[in-house]
């Protein structure tokens, strides 16, 4: 798809999200939902390569882009967003995509208001094993505070500077180096003080979603999404892989697709949990025919 995208705001009860589209109003839906710490234009280069005559939406979620920072950041409470937000719309029968956090946040849509989505598209979901619900990789710190994101850099003189930081270290180097841009461009903020840019998802946010993951009810949804559904997961992470804080592996339970009553699983161990900002062009094929693309 060329052109570029218009933005929007949606003020809804609670929240206040900032919003981008592309693509004639009358045209057949698709929805793309980012990964927690990221913002909508991630999607840019995955709409892309998209053909023509499609109409995508993209949400900056709650505390990201250009979205209002407002506590709670908890799994459930960004699904209730993102349902107010199709509902506000008036979405049916959409292609629902969902990277990471974003493909958990379209799952619980598609349970609750199934004419939502005609299918969904899963981007390695962080939907975990059920049995890690009761603990699991960021259940051990005691505070927002002391979780190691938390204590990521949130100041920048530019996102040029923020780019050049990160071009040459890993994962960020396995990515295309467009979405890198986009992901940087878009991704910081005038400083509040006039002193540079700070991210648009502050690390204390990004960390608190991440924290926030363990009251989510999302394993027994699944079982009554009757929707196809593609769960592409990537490299998983092994024992001998040590860091827990690397988020390169893939964290989503391998036994998800077989627990939709139509759902397909596609692993690609030769990507990252960053898979739409590795390969964009596998991801838009994906979208536009799930059948064919692999």
């Amino acid at each position: 798809m060329t052109g570029e995208p218009q933005m929007h705001r949606f003020d809804g009860d609670d929240i206040s999200l900032c919003y981008f589209t592309w693509g004639p109003a009358e045209a057949p839906p698709i929805l793309l939902v980012h990964a927690t710490g990221f913002h909508a234009r991630c999607w840019d280069r995955t709409v892309a390569a998209l053909p023509e005559g499609y109409r995508v939406v993209a949400p900056d979620m709650r505390g990201h882009g250009r979205s209002e920072r407002k506590s709670p950041y908890l799994w459930h409470t960004f699904g209730a967003d993102l349902a107010a937000f199709t509902e506000h719309l008036g979405l049916r029968d959409a292609i629902g995509v969902g990277h990471s956090m974003g493909g958990h946040c379209v799952t619980q849509v598609a349970a609750r208001a199934p004419e939502t989505f005609s299918r969904l598209l899963l981007l390695d979901p962080v939907i975990l094993d059920p049995a890690l619900y009761d603990g699991g990789r960021h259940s051990g710190f005691a505070r927002v505070e002391d979780h190691p994101v938390a204590r990521r850099r949130n100041r920048w003189a530019s996102w040029q500077e923020m780019y050049e930081r990160f071009a040459d270290r890993f994962p960020f180097s396995a990515w295309q180096p467009e979405v890198l841009e986009d992901y940087c461009r878009w991704g910081v903020l005038p400083a509040p003080d006039g002193d540079g840019y700070e991210l648009a998802c502050p690390p204390v946010v990004e960390a608190s979603i991440y924290m926030g993951n363990a009251g989510t009810d999302v394993h027994t949804l699944v079982p009554g999404i009757e929707l196809p559904v593609t769960v592409l997961r990537a490299r998983m992470r092994t024992p001998e892989d040590g860091n827990e804080m690397d988020f390169s592996k893939s964290p989503t339970w391998p036994g998800l697709a077989d627990e939709f009553p139509n759902g397909r699983d596609v692993y690609l161990p030769e990507l990252t949990h960053f898979i739409p900002m590795q390969d964009p062009a596998l991801v838009a094929r994906y979208i536009v025919d799930p059948d064919t693309a692999g």
